[in-house]
C-alpha cells in the first residue's frame, strides 16, 4: 500500500494526463486499479498511471518502455516513453484498455495469450536486462523464510532446492537472446481500443531476455497441478505452436522445455499463498493446497530425472 500523499498526486497527475489529451473529457471519478507494495495503478476515464516499485530503476525501465513502443501490436503501448517521478517513485502513463473478467472464465483468452507471446518471443531482442521471473520466484521463496514456521513450508522449500541456479535467480539464464515478458497470467492482458479492440499484452516491469518457456509456464503449472482444464491448456499450447513459438517443439511432447519454469512458478505460487495466509492468520484452501501438495510430488522427481512435471 502506498502513502495517501503519494495516491492523492498520482490520482491528480493521472487526471491532468487525462485532460490534456483530451479536453472534452468525461470526468467522473478516480479509480484506484491496483494497490499493491510493487505497484499502483490508477485511472481516469481513458488514461493510466501506473506509480512502478520503489526499487525500478529508470535505467531499467526505459528500455523496456521503448520496447512497448516499437511494438503496438503486441504490447500496449504507453502514453510517454519517458517516465517522471513522483516521491522516489517512477510513474508512467497508458491508455486504458478492457481487462479480462475473472467472471467469466469460459471467455478466457487463451489463445489471443499464446499468439502474442509468440510473436514477442519470435521479435528480435534489443538490449535488454535479463526477464525477472526468476528474480520474483525467488523474492516470494525469501519472503516465505521470512514466515512464521508452517507445515506447508517444508515441501515447497525442498521443491525449490531442486530447480536449477538459473530458475532460481543465482545463475545466468541458459538462453539470453530471446524477449520474454518475464509473468505472464491472464490479468496482463487487454483490450484497447477499449472495449473491443484486440488483446494486448501489458506490465513492462519484468520485460527482459530470457527463457521463453517460462512465459508459458503459469497456465503450465495450473494444467499440471489439476487447476487448468485440458481443453484450456490445449487451446493455449496449440494457439501457441501454430504462432510459430519458439519456447517448445513445434511437435511431441512439450514438458522437457516447460518442465523447469513450470516448477519454478508452482513454488513461487505456493510461497505466495503460504505467506499470505500466515499473515492473515488462516489455513490454505483448497486450491493453496493444491499447489503446496504438487510441490511435496515435485521434490521427490527432480527435474533433471522427470519427463515431465509430475501430476
Amino acid at each position: 500500500m502506498i502513502s495517501s500523499t503519494l495516491l492523492s498526486d498520482l490520482t491528480a497527475r493521472v487526471r491532468a494526463k487525462a485532460h490534456s489529451a483530451a479536453p472534452a473529457c468525461p470526468c467522473g471519478a478516480t479509480g484506484t486499479l491496483a494497490d499493491r507494495p510493487d505497484a499502483t495503478v490508477v485511472r481516469h476515464a481513458d488514461t493510466v498511471a501506473k506509480a512502478h516499485a520503489p526499487d525500478m530503476a529508470r535505467t531499467d525501465l526505459a528500455p523496456r518502455l521503448t520496447v512497448a513502443t516499437h511494438l503496438p501490436g503486441i504490447l500496449l503501448p504507453p502514453l510517454s516513453p519517458t517516465p517522471v517521478d513522483l516521491h522516489g517513485r517512477l510513474v508512467t502513463f497508458w491508455p486504458y484498455g478492457t481487462p479480462v473478467d475473472p467472471e467469466d472464465p469460459d471467455a478466457a483468452p487463451w489463445e489471443s495469450a499464446a499468439t502474442l507471446l509468440a510473436h514477442l518471443h519470435r521479435t528480435p531482442a534489443p538490449a535488454l536486462p535479463p526477464m525477472r521471473g526468476p528474480a520474483k520466484a525467488a523474492r516470494a521463496v525469501a519472503r516465505l523464510r521470512a514466515t512464521a514456521t508452517v507445515t506447508a513450508t517444508a515441501p515447497v522449500l525442498r521443491a525449490w532446492s531442486t530447480l536449477p541456479a538459473w530458475a532460481r535467480a543465482e545463475g545466468p539464464m541458459p538462453d539470453t537472446t530471446t524477449l520474454c515478458h518475464g509473468d505472464l497470467h491472464l490479468g496482463q492482458l487487454v483490450r484497447h481500443p477499449a472495449p473491443n479492440g484486440p488483446w494486448l499484452l501489458i506490465d513492462v516491469d519484468d520485460l527482459g531476455v530470457g527463457v521463453p518457456a517460462w512465459d508459458l509456464a503459469r497456465p503450465a503449472a495450473w494444467y499440471a497441478c489439476g487447476l487448468l482444464p485440458l481443453d484450456e491448456w490445449t487451446r493455449f499450447l496449440t494457439a501457441y505452436r501454430v504462432a510459430g513459438g519458439p519456447a517448445v517443439p513445434a511437435h511431441g511432447d512439450p514438458w522437457p522445455a516447460l518442465d523447469v519454469p513450470a516448477r519454478a512458478l508452482t513454488v513461487q505460487t505456493a510461497a505466495r499463498s503460504i505467506a499470505k495466509a500466515a499473515a492473515a492468520g488462516h489455513a490454505l484452501d483448497e486450491v493453496e493446497q493444491a499447489l503446496v501438495d504438487a510441490c511435496d510430488r515435485m521434490s521427490s522427481t527432480p527435474p533433471d530425472l522427470a519427463r515431465g512435471f509430475p501430476t
